[in-house]
């Protein structure tokens, strides 16, 4: 799978920003497709997720994104997914990444369960 995402910026906090991933090459074998972001000096850590289950799909999220994050996919575009940023905090400030994968449902948070990353982009959230 190869994954190209796009969207970032920087925005003053409270507000929004739509990240992109352009996913090539998913097939029935993926589970999984979803964002992490990280800071430096710091693990890359999990912020949402799609698990897939034939037409079906279901978001998971980190604690810390619940209710501002909104993770989707195109129905008509099926290869694109939209993580939309609402409420933006300073503590958001990260290079968020896509990620595909093959995890067992308990795993979908890990990183190590996913094998194919995009290339980041930057969001910088100021107060």
């Amino acid at each position: 799978v190869q994954l190209q995402a796009s969207g970032g910026g920087s925005v003053q906090a409270g507000a929004s920003l739509r990240l992109s991933c352009a996913a090539a090459g998913i097939t029935r074998s993926t589970r999984a497709v979803g964002w992490f972001r990280q800071v430096p000096g710091k693990e890359r850590e999990f912020v949402a997720a799609l698990w897939l289950s034939g037409s079906n799909s279901y978001p998971y999220y980190a604690d810390s994104v619940k209710g501002r994050f909104i993770l989707s996919r195109d129905n008509n575009a099926m290869n694109m997914l939209y993580l939309q940023m609402n409420s933006l905090k300073p503590e958001d400030t990260a290079v968020y990444y896509c990620a595909a994968g093959r995890p067992i449902l308990s795993q979908i948070m890990a990183q190590s369960s996913y094998n194919s990353w995009g290339q980041g982009t930057q969001v910088t959230v100021s107060s």
